[in-house]
């Protein structure tokens, strides 16, 4: 059949293409130098921006960790958009000193409407005029000490988009866990530090990204509201022109799913905004990529072409075809053992990502190397569910539910750990800012 024929082509290009484009990015990262920027001044004013529903047990944690950062506290706002709560978020954000907007809004529900409805308030407020750049997070967000700094930089080099590097408090609480936390990592890793490298755009991932008044100002706010509005904000930026850059030295901390039902949930609602990405996107995007010759468009185009769906509906058609007696059953078959084969090819090139993750990035991780082996064999498992929730997602009508936090606070917890290292490098910082103040008053008294 003339149609099998032709996604059987579509299928391997697509395959072969990413497949490269991996095995490239992970040869880079190893062998090239890091882009890192230079030390900048403090003297740019930040936003940062908080969605949180039903976050009291874990948002004050992140307000603490970004109280504690090294960069000027003075020069560092924090909004937190209090979306749908029926708990005590707004209060006990409130007490830590935040600007807080409450919004019930059961329709139109989703992070992108929250982040709309905040900046509608930042602007109408007249707040919007002293911030150079805003910073959003989830509330269950943790950040290093240097993580604002480290992110200055970026945006002083020139950068008005702007990326970090993702880690995760639990990854080693469960397979569940590991699975999405290891993902991100082998995401910062080996794909942003190589297009780095390349000088291509990244794209940011639903928290840690920063972009300007600027970028802000052409929005006029937030005007992105798909199932995975980063995904959508990273696709507009591309197709402006905007190169998203990739700050690696800012390092901010999430809580994963830690239950399958949670990450099923999660994983259906990305795979429904990829696919609503590449629907109204797609076309978009491929022209820019033709015209502009911008290799950033075609990595983006990678990314949201649903390859997972077309191999599906190649299936599911080849079946139906045998079925119906277009072709016969011995042909179907083949395919089929082709596709099992792929299958089982992907699942050993997954262990081998994990383990080159594990490998690279054994400093950042928080986990014995029992545990990291067997997250090495449970991450295939992890990333084929891929396959049935890509498919549940064509049909699916999600709606963004929160998913519960629960700080993974507990004493000798990675979270207390970071937050300590957090206050310590603020204190550390003070007493050197002192001495030198201290050291420059004598040099003073000397010289009269």
């Amino acid at each position: 059949m003339g149609l099998l024929s032709l996604l059987d082509l579509l299928i391997a290009f697509l395959g072969l293409s990413s497949f490269l484009y991996q095995v490239v990015c992970v040869i880079t990262s190893f062998a090239a130098k890091s882009v890192d920027f230079p030390d900048a001044p403090f003297d740019k004013h930040y936003c940062v921006l908080i969605a949180a529903r039903n976050e009291q047990k874990v948002i004050g944690n992140l307000i603490s960790s970004i109280r504690s950062q090294t960069y000027p506290s003075e020069l560092i706002d924090i909004w937190v958009v209090a979306d749908n709560c029926d708990d005590s978020t707004a209060q006990v954000c409130r007490e830590a000193g935040c600007h807080v907007v409450e919004r019930n809004n059961r329709e139109l529900i989703g992070k992108g409407y929250a982040l709309s409805y905040a900046f509608d308030n930042i602007i109408e407020s007249g707040y919007s005029k002293k911030y150079d750049a805003y910073i959003v997070f989830d509330a269950d967000n943790l950040l290093d000490s240097h993580y604002i700094e480290e992110m200055n930089k970026g945006f002083h080099a020139g950068f008005n988009v702007l990326t970090s590097y993702r880690n995760s408090v639990n990854l080693n609480e469960n397979w569940v866990s590991s699975g999405s936390a290891l993902w991100f990592m082998r995401e910062s890793r080996f794909l942003h530090s190589s297009r780095a490298v390349f000088g291509t755009s990244c794209h940011v991932g639903g928290t840690g990204f920063l972009f300007s008044r600027e970028i802000m100002e052409r929005n006029g706010g937030w005007k992105f509201h798909l199932m995975t509005e980063d995904l959508e904000f990273s696709t507009d930026c591309v197709l402006h022109g905007d190169r998203i850059g990739f700050c690696s030295k800012a390092m901010l901390y999430d809580e994963q799913p830690v239950t399958f039902v949670q990450s099923w949930r999660q994983r259906v609602r990305w795979s429904k905004g990829f696919l609503q990405v590449f629907r109204y996107y797609g076309g978009a995007m491929m022209q820019y990529a033709i015209k502009e010759r911008d290799f950033s468009a075609v990595d983006l185009s990678l990314m949201i072409c649903p390859l997972t769906v077309i191999s599906i509906l190649r299936l599911a058609l080849g079946i139906a075809f045998a079925a119906m007696g277009y072709m016969s059953w011995s042909v179907q078959l083949v395919s089929v053992k082709s596709f099992f084969i792929s299958a089982g090819t992907g699942v050993l090139i997954l262990m081998l990502l994990a383990a080159l993750t594990c490998f690279a990035e054994r400093d950042k991780i928080d986990a014995t190397n029992k545990e990291l082996f067997a997250f090495v064999l449970s991450f295939p498992v992890y990333m084929l569910s891929y396959i049935p929730i890509s498919f549940v997602a064509i049909f699916s009508k999600p709606q963004w539910k929160p998913i519960a936090h629960e700080g993974i606070a507990q004493e000798g917890g990675k979270a207390e750990k970071i937050l300590k290292e957090s206050v310590l490098a603020r204190q550390d910082q003070q007493g050197s800012q002192e001495q030198l103040e201290k050291t420059d008053r004598k040099e003073k008294e000397s010289a009269g």
